[in-house]
């Protein structure tokens, strides 16, 4: 029945080929029809018959007629491409609710906007059914996961053996990793509905990293890491909470992926109308090939998983900077490792 329906609304629309073909025709006939009047303007009007080359005379007339079908073509064909195309960038970004309707008598075009509206709906239902799904199924993970890690946790009192305590702490390490996913993907989540309250907050960005610094110093002295940091004070309004995740994602990373005793370089600078914060360390880069891929939901370099984590960090920074209008790209260093920058739009403020 659907399709008889939307078959039916398509009649009285032209055929592309049969528009192409009308317009060839009229370009001929309109050509012979105004050198006619042209002959008979001179001969009857002006009594006098005008001398000019055939050829001439049809490159003229041909010309303008080429002209005249062009603007037609354009208005038929051409504007409601453009607007597709416009279009299609936009669901490319991630925008699915955008629907295009046209006054084109065109069937194709016609047809290629009613299937390009039901694409985006079929786009926008499945992306509310995923985001949904993803959304309660880690809801209901958290509460088994919670369970699980507070009665390992009690078992670390008791009078356990060796290899007792042994499995215990594998099974905290593995509900805390799994715990941390879980929260992850439900702030991925989140974020990328714009389901996080507006927390806009006025304060020092060089001060919110220093503090993501102190938090990570289990990790950098293991490691002994050393940091040459380049902050100015720059104050700036937005999310607190959500971009702490980010600076904290970012320096853990340039720990984890540097040598023993590396060095990891930051700075945090305004620039015209930006902020560019950068951190470089000297691990063993990212491969050009991949420094796009990083930042989609659970990609990782380490296809063995060797390294902890679960690829959703440089996501999760990446949708927040979004939000925040800011950006985040990556690059190999001239001397090794990789370097990091995050853009930020300056506030009046900074």
């Amino acid at each position: 029945m659907k399709q008889r329906k939307k078959v039916s609304s398509q009649k009285g629309l032209l055929n592309i080929h049969l528009l192409f073909i009308l317009v060839t025709f009229a370009e001929i006939l309109g050509t012979i029809l105004l050198a006619s009047v042209l002959a008979w303007l001179s001969r009857y009007l002006f009594d006098r018959v005008i001398e000019v080359p055939t050829l001439i005379l049809l490159l003229f007339f041909s010309v303008t007629i080429g002209l005249a079908a062009s603007v037609v073509v354009n208005m038929l064909l051409l504007k409601p491409v453009v607007k597709l195309g416009r279009a299609m960038q936009k669901v490319a970004d991630g925008d699915f609710t955008i629907q295009l309707s046209t006054k084109s008598r065109v069937r194709e075009i016609c047809a290629i906007y009613d299937s390009f509206n039901l694409m985006t709906r079929e786009l926008q239902a499945t992306e509310t059914l995923q985001t949904d799904f993803v959304s309660n199924v880690s809801h209901e993970f958290k509460t088994p996961i919670n369970a699980i890690e507070g009665y390992a946790t009690l078992l670390q009192g008791t009078g356990a053996d060796i290899q007792q305590r042994t499995y215990i702490e594998r099974i905290l390490l593995n509900t805390q990793r799994l715990s941390a996913l879980v929260g992850n993907i439900l702030l991925l989540s989140k974020v990328s509905n714009h389901a996080i309250p507006g927390n806009i907050t006025t304060y020092r960005l060089d001060e919110q990293i220093r503090q993501s610094l102190v938090l990570l110093e289990p990790a950098w002295s293991t490691k002994d890491t050393e940091f040459d940091a380049d902050m100015d004070e720059l104050l700036w309004t937005g999310p607190e909470s959500l971009m702490h995740h980010v600076w904290s994602n970012l320096i853990a990373n340039a720990i984890k992926f540097g040598p023993q005793g590396g060095l990891v370089s930051i700075t945090l600078h305004r620039q015209a109308a930006q902020i560019v914060f950068t951190i470089a360390d000297a691990g063993p880069g990212v491969p050009e090939i991949e420094q796009q891929r990083i930042f989609h939901k659970f990609y990782q370099l380490d296809s063995s998983h060797k390294e902890e984590g679960n690829g959703l960090g440089l996501a999760l920074c990446a949708q927040i900077l979004d939000v925040c209008g800011g950006a985040i790209s990556v690059n190999n260093g001239t001397n090794g490792g990789c370097v990091f920058t995050v853009t930020l739009p300056a506030n009046a403020e900074a």
